[in-house]
């Protein structure tokens, strides 16, 4: 990667799971470089989901590297995750149709929640109450209209979240990216970090009603994302983290009874 850069500039790794991205600097300029990052890097950068993209080169060996302006600010604390303005930038990533049009046009798929949920029934790790009750109740698989699938992120965590030093807010790290429910993005966001009794305030800001439909999708997708917690962490022999998931996921099993009330 040094030897691509030129003479002059100096590389360090940028952190992340898979050791592609690193900080470029030569005297005063400074950039991020990633190597083979998403391959809709430029329409995200063109609606300023993401920080500009410079310019994007082929190697030799197929890879591509691209570099982007380097922020100098922060990332969102938990605490500032039901803000409007978030929000907002993710409204502008879902309902994004260039960005929808792309990413078919790549060959990807929409996500089948039948088949997440045959693929959990497949792969749990251990048994536990609440695991087989959670699963019983996700037989019931939400209905979702072709309309209503987008470019979900897939991986909102705070940490993604990024303010510049003049405010501005980006969603990085889009490696995980697919066409999905809205849903998929929604319920980490609104489960983990928004008060419920704020939950129809922010879907204002975000240009959606909060429909006892959407209420059951998100409980769908928080369930199944809770059991991926325990699967893993199950795995990693977490013991803790696995305790603390089964605790949430027990709860979206007792939350589960008010939707068939409705």
């Amino acid at each position: 990667m040094e030897h691509f850069m030129g003479e002059g500039w100096q590389l360090r790794p940028a952190g992340g799971a898979t050791g592609e991205a690193y900080i470029a600097e030569q005297g005063q300029q400074k950039i991020f470089i990633k190597r083979n990052s998403s391959p809709f890097l430029a329409v995200l950068s063109a609606e300023g989901i993401v920080p500009k993209l410079l310019w994007t080169k082929r190697l030799e060996n197929g890879d591509v590297i691209t570099a982007q302006q380097w922020i100098d600010g922060r990332e969102l604390h938990a605490a500032e995750m039901n803000q409007d303005r978030v929000a907002a930038l993710l409204a502008t990533i879902h309902d994004s149709e260039e960005l929808l049009d792309m990413f078919k046009r790549m060959g990807n798929r929409p996500l089948d929640p039948e088949a997440i949920l045959h693929a959990h029934a497949e792969e749990r790790a251990e048994h536990h109450t609440a695991v087989d009750r959670a699963l019983e109740l996700l037989k019931q698989v939400p209905e979702i209209p072709s309309e209503e699938f987008v470019v979900c992120h897939s991986d909102v965590h705070h940490n993604n979240w990024i303010e510049d030093d003049q405010a501005g807010l980006f969603l990085i790290d889009w490696d995980g990216a697919q066409v999905a429910d809205p849903a998929l993005d929604l319920a980490p966001l609104l489960y983990g970090y928004v008060p419920k009794d704020y939950w129809a305030q922010w879907m204002e800001a975000y240009g959606r009603s909060l429909t006892t439909s959407l209420r059951y999708r998100l409980w769908w997708y928080r369930t199944v994302q809770c059991l991926d917690h325990v699967r893993w962490h199950a795995l990693c022999g977490s013991r803790e983290e696995e305790d603390f998931w089964l605790a949430r996921t027990a709860e979206l099993v007792e939350e589960a009874g008010r939707f068939s009330s409705e």
